[in-house]
This record gives structure tokens, sequence and C-alpha cells, in this order.
């Protein structure tokens, strides 16, 4: 089973618009790395949004 591909591209989008991170050094993580960047750029956003 593989991951689907709009996932991987829903978080490589997210990671590359808050990191500036170009897409070939994101596609070359795991997904779980991938996956892990998105859940912790996700709860700094909640706490910058939260703060305000």
């Amino acid at each position: 089973m593989s991951y689907p591909l709009d996932n991987i591209f829903k978080e490589v989008a997210f990671i590359a618009y808050h990191f500036h991170w170009d897409r070939d050094r994101l596609l070359d993580i795991s997904h779980r790395e991938r996956h892990e960047w998105v859940k912790q750029i996700s709860a700094i956003n909640e706490k910058i949004n939260t703060a305000r």
C-alpha cells in the first residue's frame, strides 16, 4: 500500500510554504518525517493563532 499522492502534494506544499524548502529536499525525506514537520508547523500556527 502506498501513501496517496494527493497527501504528499499537500504535505510538500505546506512545508514549502512555511519553511521555503525546495521540492527535491522535501521529497527526499520520508513520509514519516514530512508528517512530523506538518504536525510541528501546525502546532506552532495554532499557538500563534490562539495568542491573538
